[in-house]
């Protein structure tokens, strides 16, 4: 069983930088793939970035260019830098796991809040 625990978040002015970081325990995660989800107020849930190995990675497009995925050699733990970030950033950020090969996600962490002011 893969719990997963995020770090990291709070509040910030647009244009400054966050780090998120997320640790995977229980079991091994070297063939999961990890993720950043968020949610925003009024908003369904919506993938950010995933993470499988350096050569494998996925970002949505509103992040492309301001935010990075990045994984530890160990493989569990995931972090997510968010740089220039935008009040449209604001969100409740979940950390997610899927075995490689997997359609959904089906591990996640409680959230952690990133709410960028103007």
């Amino acid at each position: 069983q893969v719990q997963l625990a995020e770090t990291g978040g709070g509040l910030v002015k647009a244009g400054a930088s966050l780090r998120l970081s997320c640790v995977a325990s229980g079991r091994t995660v070297s063939n999961y793939v990890l993720a950043w989800f968020r949610q925003a107020p009024g908003k369904e849930r919506e993938i950010v970035a995933a993470v499988y190995n350096a050569h494998a990675t996925y970002y949505a497009d509103s992040v492309k260019g301001r935010f990075t995925i990045s994984r530890n050699n160990a493989g569990n733990t995931v972090t997510l830098q968010m740089n220039s970030v935008k009040p449209e950033d604001t969100a409740v950020y979940y950390c997610a796991a899927k075995f490689r090969g997997a359609e959904d996600y089906d591990r996640w962490g409680q959230g952690t809040q990133v709410t960028v002011s103007s």
